[in-house]
C-alpha cells in the first residue's frame, strides 16, 4: 500500500482526482490538499510516498513546492499546460499528465510509480550482499550482462537510454528511465550530472564549473544538478 496526497486547487479537479485515486487498490489517500501550504502540513502529518499534484497553484506552484522538498516522494504533476513538462523532467517526476486524464492513463502512471516504489522498497530492505560488479538490462530480445566498469556514461531519451562503453563504437540502447535505471547502479560509481546525462565516476578525467570531461567528450552540467556535483566531489 502506497500512501498518497492530492494538490489541485480547483475544486471539481480535486474531487475527480481523489475519484481516481480511490479506483487504484494500491493507493491509500492521506490527504486531499488546495494549496501547498496544506500540503506541508499534510507531509508532517503523515508518511507519504507518493504526491499527485497540479502545476500553476496560487501562492507556490507544484513545481516549486516539489523543488522545495529535501527528501522527495514519488511525483506525479497532473496539468493542462504542456509547456511545464520540461521542468517535471528536470524534477525527475514519474509522470506528467495533461487534463483531461483518462482513468487508463492514469493507472498506468500509478503502476508506473508502484514499480519504482516496490524497487525502492527492495533495495533499502535488502540485507547486506557481496557488492555486485555487473548488471542485467534488458536490450533488444535479450538480457544482457553490463560491467559497471564498461561503463561510460549514459544518455537519456524519453523511456529509452542509450549506454556508451569502454571499446564499443555503438552505444547499447535499452527502454527503461534513468529513475529506474538508477537504483540498479552503485551510487559511488555514477552520477547524474544532467536530466539526459548520468557519467561513470572513474571516467570522469577533468571537471569545470559547468561540464565535465571523459577524455575528449564534454557533458555540460545541468544548473539543477550543480549544487549535487559539488557536494558530490567535495566529499
Amino acid at each position: 500500500m502506497m500512501n498518497c496526497i492530492a494538490i489541485e486547487d480547483e475544486s471539481l479537479a480535486l474531487e475527480l482526482l481523489t475519484d481516481n485515486i480511490s479506483k487504484v487498490p494500491y493507493l491509500k489517500l492521506v490527504a486531499s490538499c488546495s494549496n501547498a501550504f496544506e500540503a506541508m502540513e499534510a507531509m508532517q502529518q503523515h508518511a507519504v510516498d507518493l504526491i499527485f499534484t497540479d502545476i500553476q497553484m496560487p501562492g507556490l506552484t507544484g513545481i516549486n513546492y516539489i523543488a522545495s522538498l529535501e527528501k522527495k516522494p514519488l511525483v506525479i504533476f497532473i496539468t493542462a499546460y504542456k509547456q511545464y513538462a520540461l521542468d517535471g523532467f528536470d524534477l525527475d517526476v514519474v509522470d506528467y499528465l495533461l487534463k483531461p486524464v483518462a482513468l487508463e492513463r492514469f493507472i498506468k502512471a500509478c503502476n508506473r510509480a508502484r514499480d519504482l516504489f516496490e524497487l525502492r522498497k527492495s533495495k533499502i530492505s535488502k540485507e547486506p550482499q557481496p557488492v555486485a560488479d555487473s548488471f542485467f538490462v534488458n536490450a533488444g530480445y535479450s538480457q544482457v550482462r553490463i560491467n559497471f566498469d564498461e561503463i561510460l556514461w549514459m544518455k537519456g531519451y524519453g523511456d529509452y537510454i542509450k549506454i556508451y562503453l569502454k571499446g564499443k563504437n555503438s552505444p547499447l540502447v535499452i527502454r527503461t528511465n534513468f529513475k529506474t535505471l538508477e537504483l540498479q547502479l552503485p551510487e559511488n560509481k555514477f552520477i547524474r550530472i544532467h536530466k539526459s546525462y548520468l557519467v561513470a565516476v572513474n571516467a570522469i578525467t577533468a571537471i569545470r564549473k559547468n561540464s565535465i570531461f571523459l577524455g575528449d567528450k564534454e557533458i555540460s552540467i545541468g544548473e539543477t544538478y550543480r549544487d549535487g556535483v559539488e557536494k558530490f566531489f567535495n566529499k
